[in-house]
């Protein structure tokens, strides 16, 4: 079965299907470990984490296909790549990511010198532009199951009903899904989902503009994908440096080693048993 077939496959198993942020292997295999069908390599995880920069468009394809391919080498969950607007040509971005065993990409339509989606500011190409990257990005497929998804930040620029027009626009051109951007309302995932003749994406990453919807919330308003880009990479960012603060001050880890991953739950992660 290939990437793409089993995105596909994961999308029919569960609805809507959620999906999983990872930044890199060992994220992967924790999403694995407790039951998520899909994962998500966010490019603000790479310009983060992997790069420790913000996500403004200055990492490009190699750095994302570094961790990308570190990921499905690793892990047999199909994975949803971000890659930006592109970068120089959608068609071998696509090519690509589909050697490095990656199921599907998201592309979207903001200006090159991009910010996150759920930030104010946001400047979008013509529509016209996009669709051409979409084509292109399309022309790129390896198989007719390897997924393009269409990313659309309008609503928060031009509102939702260009959103939508823009949608049915990339569908035309060849895109397979839609991420839907920024939206605030399971009114408007209602509205949007009704107009779409394809699964749409609802993007849950914290602290933006899109709420905590729950997957009976979701389901009710025809969402077909839930996405949580950088959940776990958040909450590991915090413990981090909780630790980091309390080692530095205490002279000592004594005092938050029970918040600690043991050893033996790291060697059943990754399925290793030592000598004995």
């Amino acid at each position: 079965m290939s990437p793409g077939q089993k995105f596909r496959e994961a999308l029919a198993a569960e609805s809507p299907l959620q999906i999983a942020g990872a930044i890199n292997a060992y994220a992967a295999l924790l999403a694995q470990r407790a039951g998520f069908r899909a994962l998500y390599l966010s490019g603000a995880g790479v310009a983060n984490h992997s790069y420790g920069i913000p996500d403004i468009g200055d990492t490009m394809l190699a750095d994302v296909l570094i961790d990308a391919r570190r990921i499905t080498h690793r892990v047999d969950l199909p994975l949803l790549v971000d890659i930006d607007t592109g970068w120089d040509d959608p068609a071998v971005a696509v090519r690509e990511m589909s050697a490095a065993g990656v199921a599907a990409v998201q592309i979207e339509d903001q200006v090159p010198a991009k910010r996150c989606g759920h930030l104010p500011g946001k400047h979008l190409v013509p529509a016209a532009e996009m669709v051409e990257r979409v084509r292109a990005a399309a022309s790129g497929k390896p198989d007719r199951d390897f997924v393009v998804m269409a990313r659309t930040d309008a609503a928060a620029v031009e509102g939702v009903d260009a959103a939508i027009a823009r949608a049915q626009a990339y569908l035309a051109a060849g895109a397979d899904m839609i991420f839907a951007e920024a939206l605030r309302t399971l009114d408007d995932f209602k509205k949007f989902t009704a107009a779409i003749g394809a699964p749409v994406l609802a993007n849950l990453t914290e602290f933006g503009q899109t709420p905590y919807f729950t997957l009976d919330e979701l389901r009710s308003a025809g969402v077909a994908m839930a996405l949580y880009p950088l959940s776990a990479s958040r909450a590991a960012a915090a413990a981090s440096r909780e630790i980091y603060s309390a080692i530095r001050k205490d002279g000592t880890q004594n005092g938050v080693v029970e918040k600690m991953q043991t050893r033996a739950d790291l060697y059943a992660t990754l399925g290793y048993e030592p000598p004995k």
